[in-house]
Order: structure tokens, then C-alpha cells, then sequence
């Protein structure tokens, strides 16, 4: 029997139920639902990662939390099922040290752009980090046909590859990541991300899918700045929308 890698140490409570808690925001917004997960970089060791045990995002608390190494395997003797495209998390995290918190999704006005020529842009000034690009991983280049499931270090190292310095990435046919440099960010950015695609979706069919007026990449990278300071009021009022109806 393969021995459990031993935990990293314990985490405080409150970053715990701020994890937590970024579930309950993301489904409030409508970026998971029965589906989907979000993680956080243990604050300790660049080789810890912390996630729920796979079950519906609204119903985390900070008790379902696991630690895992980035062999996706979890820490301290945990038993409990992982999420199956836990490895999305661990290869990202691998990839890149500066990422802390990585969220993947189903949104639905987002997949759309995966499936297709038309690129996602960034539409408004708090959708800035689109701006950047937005790549597309298709499963298919290096896998073959498969279930479409990120469920090995293989496939989440090709995703991240994908990825890249970019802060999403689209899987074709399947959803997306996002990624920050603190879970606030990442939370930020999952949900405007969703919000960006709804806008460009109106923006094409106003625009009888000619082209749009969206921000550059030079301006993305001016109107992200300010977007930290967003970032931090949302999470505020998000955050306190989950305190209240929940005791942590």
C-alpha cells in the first residue's frame, strides 16, 4: 500500500473559511454549479495545495477541505475523494509559482468561445486581464479522442502548458480555468470572466458579428491595475453575503 505524503502543516481557520467560502461565491454567481472547484497554494509549502473533497461547490465547508501534494495525492492519511480533474490544479500550480489559487468552471456563456473562430476579448474595463488572451486547449492535439477529463499529471501539464503566463484558458468543449495571485483574484477573475462572455455574446449580435471595440492588450494591462482594488470590494461584499448565512 502506497504510503500518504505527509501534510504540510496546519492551515488557520480563516483561510480555510475564506476557501470555503470562495465555493459558495462562485456558485452564488453562477460560475458552478453541481460542478466545478476551486484550490489555494498552501500557505506554507509551494508543494501543497488545498481543495474540497469532490462534492457540490454550495455545500463546502471548511471541514470538506484536503491537502494535496502535486501528485494529486492527498496529504496526512486523508481518505476522502478528491475531485477526479484535481490534477488541473496540481499541474498549474507546478507550472507556475507565482499562480496561488486556481479555479476551474463550466460557465456556460463562456464555453462557446472554445468552440469556435471568434476569440474572447476583454469588453469592459473589469474584464481588463482578458486582454491579455485568451488561449484555447483542445484535448484532442495531444490525446487523441478521450473523455475530455483532465484526470492525470499528463493531461494537466499539457493544460497548463496551454495556459501558459495567460490568467484563463479555455478547454474545448468542457469549460475553463482561471487563475491569481491570491484566491480573491482568482475568484475575481473566474466571475468576469463569465460576465465578459455574456457582454461579447451581446456585443457580436449587436454588432451582426462584425468587429468589436474591445480593449487592447495595452489597455488591459493599464485597467487591470486598478482592478486589484475591485477585486478586493467584491470580495467584500461577496464574502459577507456567505458570513451571514453561515457560521465561519
Amino acid at each position: 500500500m502506497t504510503k500518504s505524503p505527509a501534510s504540510a502543516g496546519p492551515v488557520a481557520p480563516e483561510v480555510l473559511a475564506d476557501l470555503a467560502a470562495a465555493s459558495h461565491i462562485l456558485a452564488a454567481q453562477g460560475v458552478v454549479d453541481a460542478m466545478g472547484h476551486i484550490s489555494l497554494r498552501h500557505p506554507d509549502a509551494q508543494d501543497r495545495f488545498l481543495m474540497s473533497r469532490a462534492m457540490p461547490p454550495a455545500l463546502v465547508t471548511p471541514a470538506d477541505l484536503v491537502e494535496f501534494d502535486m501528485n494529486g495525492d492527498a496529504c496526512g492519511g486523508d481518505t476522502r475523494s478528491g475531485f477526479l480533474e484535481r490534477f488541473i490544479h496540481s499541474e498549474v500550480y507546478t507550472a507556475r509559482a507565482d499562480v496561488m489559487s486556481v479555479v476551474h468552471s463550466h460557465s456556460p456563456s463562456v464555453i462557446p468561445f472554445g468552440l469556435c473562430d471568434k476569440p474572447m476579448q476583454a469588453m469592459f474595463h473589469n474584464a481588463a486581464f482578458v486582454a491579455a488572451g485568451v488561449p484555447v486547449f483542445d484535448i484532442r492535439t495531444k490525446f487523441g479522442t478521450t473523455d475530455m477529463l483532465i484526470c492525470d499529471c499528463v493531461r494537466g501539464g499539457a493544460l497548463a502548458e496551454t495556459l501558459g503566463d495567460k490568467n484563463v484558458a479555455l478547454l474545448r468543449a468542457h469549460g475553463s480555468i482561471a487563475v491569481g495571485d491570491t484566491l480573491q483574484a482568482a475568484v475575481f477573475r473566474a466571475v468576469y470572466t463569465e460576465v465578459n462572455a455574456r457582454i461579447q455574446h451581446w456585443a457580436l449580435a449587436l454588432a451582426s458579428g462584425g468587429p468589436l471595440a474591445a480593449l487592447s492588450p495595452e489597455e488591459g494591462l493599464l485597467a487591470d491595475e486598478p482592478n486589484q482594488g475591485a477585486a478586493a470590494r467584491a470580495w467584500q461584499l461577496w464574502r459577507s453575503n456567505v458570513r451571514a448565512k453561515t457560521n465561519w
